[in-house]
């Protein structure tokens, strides 16, 4: 067992664990009675995979992709750092979906990356780890302890199954996540065709419609605390140390991240979503999206290899590896630390920025805002177009806010919601419109860490979700989302919900309304923990550095919309200039044939002189 230490400025206890604490389901690493054919790394499949299209060729789209970076990512680095700090160990969980090379290989070991290899482990999800994922959906289990039948691979191979199962490795279908994936330690390649021709280094090939699956992603999004477990009365207690967790579910686990569930659990699951306007398809053949593929890894006309360019092998499928999420910003900083190595390794300036850019227009494409003017009011209606909660995935330092402004005739502000120093990377509106989650460490498990009840951003000691108010998609319903830990907190969505109004008071004198729908990916408060809560090494000031130089993770516009306003005017403000004055009065007696002047004899033309009008006129 890990001893207790006392680290931070306020005394704050490391949670101990014994490395049980951190078993998963799947294949482990170095398993006995298999040896593992060495990972290649992703530059070297460029030579044919790489340059000869920008819209198909796989390993220039990955590259520039947060697949391909997720373990140089330097603020998923500092998280790492403090969670090692907060659970002795805690790294290791973090790794197996990040970095899988390394954890495969046992480079691994206290959730440190000082083992790692500079290539193949940093490479994150690779090439070659992703094609040689197995499906786990094995079927029925024989006498012998291996699969009656194994779908969608054509060789059942014993050396896979047989070890796992009797073992007890094998993932059940509800203990998918936090990385319990298969991979086959031989080196055999699989993807989603069925007519691909002979490899060209002789290695084996196997058709496989799991790649096109979004189970296939669900393995690592969605990710559980495995030092939690649920309590009778719903909360989340600590989880015993020094054993797996006592049932190995992901629901039995604190939940702090369910875009599979999501996913899952809407309309694309069931039935998909058309999109007539070809927002996220690229070519797809119907426009109706339904897996995680078709949006994140739209079809493309043109081959998958170089060799295959102008034969029949070229199809009008090719899945983009582009893999467009919500990151703005830390490829570019991940490609300045490379330095000299990024250009080598094939992170290349255009490369970088067609994977930013993917990313911007996910991001655009993931909403759609309308306003509506309701006599005083101003409805705004943020839609989520995606198939899961908008925003997804982590919730620190990840949200999005609504920002407003009512301009005059003259374009000058009148009021304003939601403003942003972009100098500072403050958000200078409290009480704007946010979408986002707000979990925290309570309890138990607090007490444990010897740290207050509700702290922030820890992320290894999460255990409480205080608010959720994320846009659910078509299809969402209450139950089912409560049923895996992903229903709306402080916030009412109602079954089939899938956008959010907020109505705003219009002020008098207002010409026009301006909405714009901002996405952040790192606050300035959550990378100021990182750089603050860090007691063990600098990678919480190196991202905080990188977070500054790189523009502040600089809000995204997902939408920016305007609306031009019928007058809206307090009583007496005739002319529905925001003032009540002479000129008003004036109007009014003009209306009724009388001139201009001091009504009621005080020395002034003011609201009151309307008002004497307006009583003697009834």
């Amino acid at each position: 067992m890990v001893a207790a230490a006392v680290i931070g400025p306020d005394d704050q206890v490391q949670v101990p664990t014994t490395d049980a604490d951190f078993y998963g389901p799947g294949t482990q690493p170095n398993p006995d009675g298999a040896v593992f054919a060495n990972f290649y790394a992703g530059m070297d499949c460029s030579s044919c995979h790489g340059s000869y299209a920008p819209t198909t060729a796989p390993f220039r789209n990955w590259v520039g992709s947060m697949m391909a970076q997720s373990a140089r990512d330097p603020i998923w680095q500092a998280s790492v750092a403090i969670a090692n700090q907060d659970v002795a160990g805690a790294g290791q969980s973090c790794i197996r979906c990040h970095a899988p090379v390394a954890w495969l290989g046992d480079r691994h070991q206290d959730g440190e990356f000082d083992q790692f290899e500079w290539i193949t482990d940093f490479d994150g999800v690779n090439c070659h780890f992703c094609h040689r994922v197995v499906n786990p959906d094995i079927g029925p289990i024989s006498a012998v302890g291996y699969a009656d039948n194994f779908p969608y691979d054509p060789d059942p191979d014993p050396e896979i199954v047989t070890p796992l199962i009797l073992s007890g490795d094998w993932p059940q279908a509800t203990q998918r996540s936090n990385g319990a994936y298969v991979v086959d330690p031989g080196d055999v390649r699989r993807g989603p065709f069925d007519d691909v021709p002979t490899n060209y280094h002789s290695v084996p090939m196997h058709y496989s419609p799991f790649h096109s699956q979004s189970a296939f992603c669900g393995t690592c999004h969605d990710v559980s605390n495995i030092n939690t477990i649920q309590l009778a009365d719903g909360t989340y207690g600590v989880e015993a140390v020094g054993a797996a967790h006592a049932t190995g579910q992901i629901n039995d686990m604190f939940p702090e991240q369910r875009t599979y569930s999501e996913w899952l659990n809407s309309q694309f699951a069931v039935s998909g979503v058309e999109y007539p306007d070809g927002r996220f398809g690229g070519n797809h053949p119907t426009g109706v999206m339904s897996t995680c593929q078709d949006c994140h890894m739209p079809d493309q006309a043109g081959a998958g290899c170089v060799l295959l360019v102008g034969t029949e092998y070229e199809r009008p499928d090719v899945p983009q590896h582009g893999f467009a999420g919500a990151n703005s910003w830390v490829v570019r900083a991940v490609r300045h630390q490379m330095g000299d190595d990024a250009s080598f390794l094939g992170l290349t300036q255009s490369r970088t920025d067609d994977g930013v850019a993917r990313n911007l227009q996910m991001l655009r494409d993931a909403s759609d805002t309308e306003l509506l003017q309701k006599g005083s009011l101003l409805r705004v209606r943020v839609t989520n177009q995606s198939g899961h909660k908008l925003p997804t995935g982590i919730a620190e330092g990840r949200r999005m806010w609504v920002y407003v402004r009512f301009v005059d005739a003259s374009n000058a502000t009148l009021w304003e919601s939601g403003a942003y120093n972009f100098a500072t990377g403050t958000l200078l509106d409290g009480d704007a419109k946010q979408y986002g989650a707000h979990m925290v460490t309570s309890g138990a498990m607090a007490a444990v860490a010897n740290i207050p009840d509700g702290t922030n951003f820890h992320i290894a000691l999460l255990n409480e979700v205080v608010t959720d108010n994320r846009i659910p998609p078509r299809g969402f319903t209450n139950a089912a989302y409560a049923a895996f830990g992903g229903e709306p907190r402080g916030a009412t969505y109602a079954d089939g919900q899938y956008w959010d109004d907020t109505h705003y008071e219009i002020p008098a004198g207002a010409n026009r309304a301006i909405v714009i729908v901002y996405h952040q990916t790192t606050t300035r408060e959550y990378i100021e923990f990182l750089r603050d809560a860090n007691t063990t090494n600098t990678l919480g000031q190196v991202a905080y550095d990188l977070w500054v130089q790189f523009g502040r993770s600089a809000p995204v516009a997902m939408d920016s919309v305007s609306l031009t306003l019928d007058p809206v005017c307090t009583t007496g403000d005739i002319n529905c200039d925001g003032v009540v004055n002479g000129t008003d009065v004036a109007l009014v007696l003009a209306y009724w044939g009388q001139p201009a002047g001091d009504t009621n004899g005080d020395g002034t033309t003011d609201g009151a002189d309307l008002a004497a009008v307006l009583g003697n006129w009834g």
